[in-house]
């Protein structure tokens, strides 16, 4: 492992390597949030529907029309 730092280090890759991890980090942490984003609203789409097929089925008890 020192050999791979010291090879980075006097190529001046080690910035490189930096901005990799960094990369890789940040497209990661968007992929995450995505993926919980797609959740939420796949979660509020189904509650609308159950609001939705709620109203459907109280609407002629309720006297109203």
């Amino acid at each position: 492992m020192p050999d791979i730092v010291e090879t980075f280090s006097t190529r001046g890759d080690l910035a490189h390597v930096a901005m990799l991890l960094w990369a890789l980090a940040a497209s990661s942490l968007a992929w995450f949030a995505l993926r919980e984003l797609t959740a939420a609203i796949r979660r509020f789409d189904e509650f609308v529907r159950e609001l939705a097929r709620f109203n459907d089925i109280f609407k002629d008890r309720s006297g109203d029309r």
